[in-house]
């Protein structure tokens, strides 16, 4: 029998941070050296038009991407990696879903209110219409399962009705009348939200700027300093959402010895928070020493990472090119 297919993917929209590793980043790793899946990861630089990025700053952007994912362990031996962009079957399967999928599931999804909201100025159709495009990324490679956190679920439960749309709708035209979509899953994530360090009600995002998050590049002394001004104890004592957020990152980086030690201190009111951004300052920056240099080696040599991305291309177009084919038969074109 053949292997679950996983697909999953990542904006190129600046460096890779600790709630894109956690949440997404650590677990693609873990699941691709289980041996159990086939894996698909792409650099969706499609989806990132939606935004205000530059192109130069976005042709650099994918590079260093690439770069971040093979430093945190993604290996291109075992998942197929790739660029959305040179995979032209992306869009156009998009659209054709885009033709399926009414525009009232559109209205009803959460992310575009919040995507909204963050770029008023910048109100475009690819903000609408992105889960659509979403969905033909995973069902072009006949994704059974997308690891996601809580707050993607509702654009994999979009994919999985465009299947059963596209199912129903054209499966009488074809010689093979069984369902051609297989209808995903989600594969959700072991890990609670990585929160911004400054408004810790509100997850960790680029968006919010850069003292919002800690990078998975930053060095020692950077993470030190962006600790130093994230918020604590502002009501709550230890269920305050900073103090929940630092505890989460210290569990996660440090030894259990460590951890345990300030669960302790929480409980019987003798924690001291600045102790407490200080170790969970000098376990993230011993946890990515070896990640620092691994990509900083990797963009020492673009030529070979256009390799790396330019063979992961090729066999992620066989597989799109095929399910086009067939897509193609099936809705008459």
């Amino acid at each position: 029998m053949s292997k679950p297919i996983i697909v999953s993917g990542v904006q190129p929209t600046g460096n890779l941070h600790l709630g894109n590793y956690l949440g997404a980043v650590k677990n693609w790793v873990d699941l691709q050296n289980s041996g159990k899946y086939q894996m698909y990861v792409f650099i969706a630089d499609l989806h990132s038009l939606t935004g205000n990025m530059p192109a130069d700053q976005r042709r650099r952007q994918v590079i260093e991407t690439a770069a971040e994912l093979l430093a945190a362990g993604i290996d291109p031996k075992k998942t197929t990696l790739f660029v959305q962009s040179q995979i032209k079957e992306h869009a156009e399967l998009g659209w054709i879903f885009s033709c399926i999928t009414p525009i009232a599931e559109l209205e009803r999804m959460t992310q575009y209110k919040d995507k909204s909201q963050q770029q008023e100025k910048n109100m475009n159709a690819g903000l609408f219409t992105y889960p659509v495009l979403q969905a033909a990324d995973i069902l072009l490679y006949h994704g059974n399962l997308v690891p996601v956190g809580q707050d993607q679920i509702q654009h994999v439960e979009l994919t999985r009705d465009i299947a059963r749309w596209f199912n129903n709708r054209y499966s009488a035209y074809s010689a093979d009348k069984n369902k051609y979509f297989p209808e995903t899953k989600h594969l959700l994530t072991d890990v609670p939200k990585v929160m911004s360090l400054l408004e810790p009600e509100k997850k960790m995002s680029k968006s919010l700027g850069a003292g919002h998050v800690i990078e998975l590049a930053d060095e020692p002394d950077a993470i030190k300093q962006k600790l130093k001004k994230a918020v604590t104890e502002t009501s709550g004592g230890g269920n305050a959402p900073g103090v929940q957020n630092l505890m989460l990152l210290l569990q996660k980086f440090s030894t259990s010895k460590t951890y345990q030690k300030f669960v302790t201190t929480e409980k019987d009111g003798s924690i001291r928070y600045g102790d407490l951004k200080l170790a969970t300052g000098k376990a993230i920056g011993e946890y990515f020493t070896d990640f620092r240099k691994r990509r900083a080696k990797l963009l020492s040599n673009p030529n070979q990472l256009k390799k790396i991305l330019t063979s992961g291309a090729k066999k992620a177009e066989s597989v799109a090119k095929k399910t086009m084919v067939e897509v193609r038969e099936r809705v008459g074109i």
